[in-house]
């Protein structure tokens, strides 16, 4: 499982990397990045949740 963040519509909200710090932080510009690739078995949930609460619908989960 992979996580993609288009930093074109991230507004630096954080909510990702408050749900999954494991996958998900805020870079130097403030923009969420992924930090776990391929996502380890037991973050994926927190990862789709992250997904799921994106308000501007920034982050795409691949299988």
């Amino acid at each position: 499982m992979k996580a993609i963040v288009d930093r074109d519509a991230c507004i630096s909200c954080g909510l990702c990397e408050s749900v999954c710090p494991e996958v998900f932080e805020l870079d130097d510009e403030d923009i969420s990045t992924v930090i776990q690739d391929p996502i380890d078995s037991e973050n994926e949930d927190c990862a789709r949740e992250s997904e799921d609460s994106c308000p501007t619908n920034a982050i795409h989960i691949e299988e």
